[in-house]
């Protein structure tokens, strides 16, 4: 496997396109106040958490149904100007960034949970239900919707960026869980992909080429997904470790041996110390696995002991149980917090976060030596992961106005990615690719597929106009 290239810019390109005036005063007539021009409005749609900057779209379309979707899709396809959909705002990734220009079109008001099919296991949304309105709406029913990739994401953002987050070591990813979609294509045509049973083998599986496709394919305007029973019991517990490598060392072995483990998140002792600050919490300053176990109480009761017997063999101390819902929140928001931590324990500074995942097997050699390289540069980070799926984000904290401390940011991330590339990982395993991976994909993927994704984008988006810019150069 070939090192991924160095990297060629530091900012996105910006090649915006002129917005006709033509096209605002048609989306004026059709949407009167809910089409906005005002700066502030385009401002806040034309960033992201990234620390990429780009200027705003022209015009923000606020969509209320799916009809709202097609016409504004319609319109911008007619004076072929780029379409980019807006959920709540927290990709990492450059997502919504207008770096060709275009209008943003935001779905956060299809905010509408459509049919709960409890007997089936599955409820069908509209794009803009957030997980955790999702997961209020049907905790009635004793069932819940497992995907948590940390931030109160979209449904619809979630879908489109292939997301997963601490619970995919049990319960997988966004590929796994969404069943259907309604989707508005390039021409403002309303499909449906999928049904609400298990399993089809009905034609190509469009569902799962919408899902990660990143809005560069169509906007997404209704998401069917599973759903889990509630487990009996759940237990959390954290463990410190004298070592990063003795935290890897116990996850390897808790995965190999086949526990039904549901949730094991690494922090480090530079994460443990911001998470402490910020949420006035009084954790041990070392690496710490933070763990959740679902099922029987029985079950729940043999995995935890079978885990701390694990941990104990390689140094793990300070076993403790947070069995009360009120505890476990009070761990897992201080864990889901971990990166507004990180970026207050630094005021004014960004976050390049890494995303890199390789085989469980393979988890210690990537990420030990990745530790070796981000002590040795002096700059701040963090560093977090989803180590049960051999998933791991470090956060490099840098000065947004000094170009010298972006160089190393992005020279490390390279170091990382070809490191997990090398290991037959690959260079994003929830965020998605974005403006900052493009050129990791060329490599990951190799250039024949890369342009097979090319021309599936010609096929279906001939004028280019559905979130252009990015996944890869057209």
């Amino acid at each position: 496997m070939n090192a991924p290239t160095p990297h060629s810019h530091l900012v996105p390109e910006i090649n915006q396109r002129d917005v006709p005036e033509a096209l605002l005063a048609a989306l004026k007539s059709r949407f009167g106040a809910n089409c906005s021009t005002a700066l502030a409005v385009r401002e806040q749609h034309g960033r992201d958490e990234s620390s990429f900057v780009a200027p705003p779209p022209a015009a923000v379309v606020f969509a209320e149904s799916t009809q709202d979707v097609a016409d504004a899709v319609k319109l911008a396809s007619d004076f072929s100007t780029p379409v980019i959909p807006f959920g709540i705002g927290s990709s990492l990734e450059g997502h919504l960034l207008a770096v060709q220009g275009g209008i943003s079109i935001d779905v956060s008001r299809m905010n509408k949970v459509l049919a709960i099919n409890a007997e089936d296991l599955t409820v069908t949304v509209q794009p803009g239900v957030t997980r955790k309105q999702l997961n209020e709406a049907v905790k009635s029913t004793g069932l819940f919707f497992p995907i948590d990739p940390g931030a109160d994401a979209s449904i619809g953002g979630m879908s489109a960026t292939r997301a997963s987050g601490t619970n995919a070591v049990r319960y997988g990813t966004m590929r796994e869980n969404v069943l259907a979609l309604e989707v508005v294509t390039a021409s403002g045509e309303v499909i449906r992909t999928g049904t609400r049973a298990k399993k089809s083998s009905a034609g190509y599986d469009l569902t799962r080429l919408m899902v990660g496709s990143e809005g560069t394919l169509g906007v997404i305007t209704e998401v069917t997904v599973r759903l889990y029973p509630l487990p009996e019991a759940i237990s959390a517990a954290i463990c410190s470790f004298p070592s990063i490598e003795a935290a890897v060392r116990t996850t390897i072995q808790v995965i190999q041996l086949g526990v039904l483990i549901a949730r094991v998140e690494l922090i480090d002792h530079n994460t443990v110390r911001m998470v402490n600050a910020h949420s006035k919490l009084g954790l041990r300053e070392e690496p710490m696995l933070l763990m959740e176990f679902h099922g029987s109480p029985a079950g729940v009761k043999e995995q935890a002991e079978t885990v701390q017997e694990i941990a104990s063999e390689f140094g793990g101390t300070a076993f403790e149980w947070a069995t009360t819902p009120e505890e476990r929140t009070r761990l897992w928001t201080a864990r889901h917090n971990a990166y507004f931590a990180a970026i207050q324990s630094r005021p004014g500074c960004r976050a390049i976060s890494t995303d890199t995942c390789v085989p469980i097997s393979r988890l210690a050699d990537c990420l030990l030596d990745s530790v070796k390289e981000a002590d040795a540069s002096g700059l701040p980070y963090f560093l977090v992961g989803h180590v049960g799926d051999g998933n791991f984000h470090f956060g490099y904290l840098l000065d947004p106005n000094d170009p010298k401390e972006r160089e190393v940011a992005e020279q490390l991330n390279h170091q990382l990615v070809a490191r997990a590339l090398a290991l037959e990982g690959t260079c994003t395993g929830e965020h998605g690719v974005g403006l900052h991976k493009m050129e990791f994909l060329v490599t990951e993927a190799g250039v024949g597929a890369v342009d097979m994704m090319r021309t599936i984008k010609r096929a279906l988006d001939p004028k280019n106009i559905m979130n252009p810019g990015k996944i890869f150069a057209m």
